[in-house]
């Protein structure tokens, strides 16, 4: 008998190994940061034992939720420029803001409340395109979460941040030095879009990712006004420019991948590109309905991202779960097309898989660290139960989050957090909200 920090006990645990079963009165032992077993109670607690047992009595247990692209300083412009296209959305409303307040004190404090969002709604990891990101880099450490932070790259200046193409290239191998022995924070490079990065500085982003094996975070094919500029500019879809430029490798994170292509698909299939699909952003800018059934068919591992909390306007994945296996049924008018168990497997361990953290996240299994999620099943709108995978798409709430365990540790117990003082967030927050107001 071995004994181990905790057993996590619950009436049902969804591994997302496998194909994917349903354990019925399941149970996870975990020591240190590590997932040590996971299996039916009897079989664990035949092998292990422990001084602190969680009783599992009409509760879930399931992977952290990965949020594979957002902005998520971007939570302190929530709800600052709505009902526009992406474009005036972006020039007249979301640059100007930026330009005046963003900063190393904003970044650091606007990723507080992100986190704090994601972690009570059952998001354990979330991929990040932004600037300043050893500020957001030291605050994930603070607050205990997981994120893969891109180092944001564009054409132009940015007060404060970057003078020059070469400043930002600096900035994102100084992110990688900084945080490549980290168990919490992964660096990555962001190039921005085809609109606001040139061809030499995808080209130097792809080089540094090599380099350093990190991934490359992007948007593409985002808007049909991305592919007219971009056929306009190159005389190539932006699947097909990317190709041109060798852009297309597993180490890619594409966000939206809107407007494509049947080519275009097969294309990322080929090069085993990784997608992040945010429907809500999506719909909310009108920018369209991405081929999700598709994708998934020709064998694009697609994942689930908000985007920023500036044009969702939430960072809740279970919000995108219910919605893309809705609004894909509709749009191909197959209403299997995007099933929910297909649908929990994207925001979980199709995230990890594509931001590179396979082996760590996504899934339940001995050896991956202890990233876990438990959910109440004690509510009206969860009762009764026929299939637990119906319910964790279609009708579960991040209100019904209770405890979040992220590399070992108990970072939400009965829905609080336990890192950080959750009022000091918020007013923080608000104090943010007078001064951008005026």
């Amino acid at each position: 008998m071995q004994n181990v920090d905790c057993i996590i006990r619950a009436d049902y645990l969804l591994t997302m190994e496998g194909d994917l079963p349903v354990i019925k009165d399941g149970a996870v032992a975990v020591s240190g940061s590590a997932i040590v077993d996971a299996g039916t109670f009897a079989d664990v607690s035949r092998n292990y034992s422990s001084k602190k047992i969680l009783d599992g009595k009409d509760r879930v247990v399931f992977p952290g939720l990965i949020n594979t692209h957002t902005h998520a300083a971007m939570v302190y412009f929530r709800g600052l420029a709505d009902d526009l296209p992406l474009m005036e959305w972006l020039q007249n409303h979301i640059w100007p803001a930026e330009g005046k307040w963003m900063n190393e004190e904003f970044v650091s404090d606007a990723v507080e409340l992100a986190c704090l969002e994601m972690l009570k709604a059952g998001v354990t990891t979330y991929s990040d395109m932004y600037f300043f990101q050893n500020a957001a880099g030291k605050k994930l450490e603070k607050i205990g979460m997981r994120g893969v932070l891109g180092a944001g790259v564009i054409d132009f200046p940015f007060t404060g941040y970057a003078k020059s193409p070469d400043d930002y290239f600096v900035n994102a191998e100084n992110l990688i030095n900084n945080w490549k022995n980290s168990e919490l924070v992964f660096p990555c490079i962001a190039p921005h879009a085809v609109y606001t990065c040139g061809p030499d500085n995808y080209k130097r982003a792809n080089v540094l990712s090599e380099k350093y094996n990190v991934p490359v975070h992007t948007h593409l094919a985002e808007t049909q006004f991305e592919v007219a500029e971009c056929l306009n500019r190159y005389g190539k879809t932006p699947v097909e420019y990317f190709e041109s430029i060798g852009l297309l490798t597993e180490r890619l994170s594409a966000a939206h991948c809107v407007w494509l292509t049947d080519n275009e698909i097969e294309l990322l299939a080929k090069r085993r590109v990784g997608v992040s699909h945010c429907i809500e952003s999506n719909l909310k800018l009108a920018s369209g309905f991405a081929p999700v059934a598709k994708m998934l068919k020709a064998g694009v591992k697609v994942s689930l991202g908000t985007d920023g909390a500036a044009s969702n306007n939430d960072l809740s994945i279970l919000g995108e779960m219910s919605t893309a296996a809705k609004v894909h049924k509709a749009f191909s008018g197959d209403p299997a097309a995007v099933d929910s168990k297909t649908t929990l497997l994207m925001a979980t361990r199709n995230g990890a898989e594509i931001m590179g953290l396979g082996d760590k996240a996504g899934s339940i299994k001995a050896g991956k660290k202890a990233d876990l999620v438990i959910a109440n099943l004690s509510q009206p709108h969860l009762t009764p139960i026929y299939d637990i995978y119906s319910h964790m798409t279609y009708c579960l709430r991040p209100s019904d989050i209770e405890t979040v365990m992220v590399n070992g540790k108990f970072v939400v117990e009965n829905g609080k957090l336990t890192t950080m003082d959750e009022q000091e967030i918020l007013d923080k927050a608000r104090a943010w909200q007078k001064k951008i107001k005026g």
